[in-house]
């Protein structure tokens, strides 16, 4: 669960860097445009994601010895 909240929040940062320094919306570009129900279930998974991550910063890191 960890990785995949990840790996959604990696993709939202980079489409809010493309947009920051391109105004180039690559979430809409892919999905149909920002009011597509593709583009809307993509954005709300990635602040979804973005939500549950915050539970990273609170949580105890365990390390594994090999």
């Amino acid at each position: 669960m960890d990785r995949a909240a990840l790996i959604l929040v990696i993709i939202g940062a980079i489409n809010w860097a493309l947009i920051g320094f391109f105004q180039f919306d690559l979430v809409a570009a892919i999905f149909g445009g920002q009011d597509a129900w593709l583009s809307r279930i993509i954005y709300s998974l990635v602040g979804i994601a973005g939500l549950y991550c915050i539970s990273l910063l609170f949580r105890d890191r365990q390390r594994v010895e090999g």
